[in-house]
């Protein structure tokens, strides 16, 4: 089956380079509802995030529905299991053509090892990146929950060197930790930063967040901005604000 092109037309005109790096979580439940809003913001960025909530009702049709309007997609399904499955699970999503797609770090090198290798032969091989601690989890959780000794920045940095040396592309963590991966892993290690919430928004569920000026300014390739933008009056005009504020570093 021949991959679909991820670039094709553009009602308005495609945004910068600065605007691509504002990945649009579309944490809705149809694909109505997903395109509805790509076509609202195609205008600021081409980059889209499609998780759980959306891929689980909408299944692959609603990937391809975003790549035929020109947006790129960051397939956000945290792959964990065994090694093998989670290597036959990652060459099907890479042959639908998405942009980057991910594993949870915490499944190991070998399964790490095993995602890398699976969509190392596919023509336009996606992205690869590993989560390391959800950004609902503080220290406290790590412990007291989960029996993780080390602190929520220790671990992710850990689980970070992990997926490097897996030969993953980068990693999900929180903006709290950028700095620190970059560090550790170097400048072509792709961090890509939820939790990411503009000062006029709460902070919602999560707990180590940051502003979207100061997620870059931490050393952030990408960031994930979802409800601030996505359940605003105008999706459009919260979206404007946030380019305007990162325009600006």
């Amino acid at each position: 089956m021949e991959t679909p092109q991820r670039e094709t037309r553009w009602e308005i005109r495609p945004p910068d380079e600065l605007g691509r790096r504002v990945i649009i979580a579309l944490d809705v439940s149809s694909t109505g509802a997903a395109v509805a809003l790509v076509d609202r913001l195609l205008e600021f960025t081409d980059s889209f995030k499609v998780g759980m909530e959306l891929f689980y009702a909408a299944g692959p049709g609603v990937i391809e529905a975003i790549m035929e309007r020109g947006g790129r997609v960051f397939l956000d399904l945290k792959l964990h299991d065994i090694p093998n499955t989670v290597g036959a699970a990652a060459a099907n999503l890479a042959r639908l053509g998405v942009w980057m797609f991910n594993v949870h770090a915490s499944g190991g090198l070998d399964m790490m090892k095993r995602a890398a290798r699976s969509v190392s032969e596919v023509v336009e091989r996606p992205r690869v990146l590993a989560v390391t601690v959800l950004t609902s989890i503080d220290d406290r959780v790590l412990r007291d929950e989960l029996g993780v000794a080390r602190s929520a920045a220790d671990q992710v940095v850990a689980l970070s060197g992990l997926a490097k040396e897996a030969g993953l592309d980068g990693v999900v963590a929180s903006p709290r930790e950028a700095q620190a991966i970059r560090e550790a892993c170097g400048p072509d290690f792709i961090i890509v930063t939820p939790g990411v919430r503009p000062a006029w928004a709460g902070a919602g569920d999560q707990r180590r967040v940051a502003s979207p000026a100061e997620a870059f300014r931490l050393g952030a390739d990408y960031i994930v901005v979802g409800r601030p933008v996505t359940q605003a009056p105008d999706p459009a005009a919260a979206m404007k604000r946030i380019i305007e504020e990162i325009t600006n570093l």
